[in-house]
């Protein structure tokens, strides 16, 4: 196979021409790194295109200009991309990771996730994140040999291992070897998934007036951006302050992010993959104080946006939609599409 990866990669980053392949067998068109071919599959499949209808904070009535899980998709891919390559990591692998990661997410953010797991609680429960594996080993439907996307080990893996599960999960995962610490491009998506949401959510509770600017300056992480962007930017608008103050806070983390990370692998004599996968913790994270600032930010969000009464009110709706579909698709079956 022919190497077109970067020339630069570190000595522990993931390589297309090591993984330890796909779970068929395939005669492929081109001679695309196995990563690059993840990441465009996972882009031109169908449950990536649905995260269009699929909301977070706001439904899509209360306007068009709020994320959607498909948005938020991207800016956790252009963020994890943006740390990868400062720390020499592969891009390809981090951003098909970044693009599926949420591909199983219900619609109503995590009021909806919330809503199934309850209702499912006799069938083990639901959870997005593993979701989101099944969708790209079993539900996707686009090839005539195998179910799914057929992706690589290493993107399938990141899908596992991305964030916490409910209860103890009732897959077999032992293929993923759960034990084990997943590659540095993996371990990038839990960080950039937060840096992501935390940013898109203060644009949007602003825009929504459900946050105001002054409360905003209560969390000193916002006041040190937004303190330096209007004393270099004095004559801006308010809104182009906002947004460069965003802008920069995104920025400032990822600096962070990627330092502290460098500081952990020489900390840990990191030299190759396999140091990565038996070290038995994560190397990707913020600094002590970047984390800390970072707590407090969300737990301002939390408080103020999150539990809004009129995102609880729209949390209520959301619950009851999914509990009153749920009962209708077991109670006639006929209904659910595709049968």
């Amino acid at each position: 196979m022919v190497d077109y990866e970067r020339p630069d990669l570190a000595p522990y980053a993931s390589r297309s021409v090591q993984s330890k392949g796909r779970r068929y067998l395939e005669e492929f068109k081109d001679d695309r790194p196995a990563f690059e071919r993840d990441r465009d599959r996972i882009i031109h499949c169908a449950a990536f295109r649905r995260l269009e209808y699929k909301t977070q904070v706001f439904v899509n009535h209360e306007g068009d200009y709020y994320r959607t899980r498909l948005t938020h998709s991207l800016e956790v891919a252009q963020i994890a991309r943006g740390i990868a390559r400062k720390l020499g990591l592969n891009e390809e692998l981090t951003e098909a990771i970044a693009l599926a990661h949420d591909l199983g997410h219900t619609p109503f953010g995590h009021a909806g996730e919330d809503a199934l797991n309850v209702l499912m609680a006799d069938y083990g429960g639901f959870e997005h994140n593993l979701q989101s594996l099944r969708v790209v080993e079993l539900l996707e439907e686009r090839y005539p040999h195998f179910p799914g996307l057929n992706l690589t080990f290493e993107t399938r893996e990141g899908l596992a291992k991305h964030s916490s599960y409910h209860d103890a999960p009732a897959e077999d995962l032992s293929e993923y070897e759960m034990a084990l610490t997943p590659t540095l491009e993996a371990q990038i998506i839990n960080v950039a998934d937060e840096i992501a949401y935390n940013n898109h959510d203060i644009d949007d509770g602003l825009e929504s007036n459900l946050i105001h600017r002054d409360e905003l300056m209560e969390v000193p992480l916002w006041q040190e951006v937004f303190v330096k962007v209007e004393t270099k930017y004095p004559h801006a608008t308010l809104q182009a302050k906002t947004y460069t103050a965003i802008s920069s806070l995104i920025g400032l983390l990822i600096q962070d992010v990627v330092a502290q990370t460098k500081r952990n692998i020489e900390g840990h004599g990191i030299e190759t993959g396999a140091d990565v996968r038996k070290l038995g913790k994560n190397l990707v994270s913020y600094s002590t104080s970047a984390q800390k600032e970072s707590d407090l930010l969300k737990d301002f969000l939390h408080n103020r946006l999150y539990h809004h009464w009129r995102v609880e009110r729209m949390r209520m709706k959301a619950e009851r939609f999914i509990a009153e579909l749920f009962k209708a698709y077991v109670e006639t079956p006929a209904l659910v599409p595709g049968r």
